[in-house]
């Protein structure tokens, strides 16, 4: 395996579908992702310039926009991990 120049690395032009022989699969993973997260990185706030000065709200509340399709997943997921044991567990419990 090759790493190439790691003190220079040179990036492709962006996300491409790997060569794959399923490649509906790598098309819903993807338009997942699009729709989990389709704003931007904030490059703006991750500047090296600047990472001595302390965030502000307004910094915050940006990279909570930037992250607000995962961190609505995640609470689907932790209702889903709360509700479905509860659940079987009434069923479990007061069969009719």
């Amino acid at each position: 395996m090759e790493l190439g120049n790691i003190s220079e690395p040179r990036y492709g032009p962006g996300l491409e579908a790997p060569g794959s022989s399923t490649p509906g699969l790598v098309t819903m993973a993807h338009g997942f992702l699009r729709l989990v997260q389709p704003n931007p990185l904030p490059t703006g706030l991750i500047n090296s310039e600047q990472s001595q000065r302390e965030f502000t709200w307004e910094d915050i509340h940006e990279l909570l926009l930037y992250e607000l399709g995962f961190l609505i997943c995640a609470a689907i997921g932790v209702l889903l991990a709360i509700l479905v044991p509860l659940v079987g567990c009434c069923f479990c419990c007061w069969r009719c």
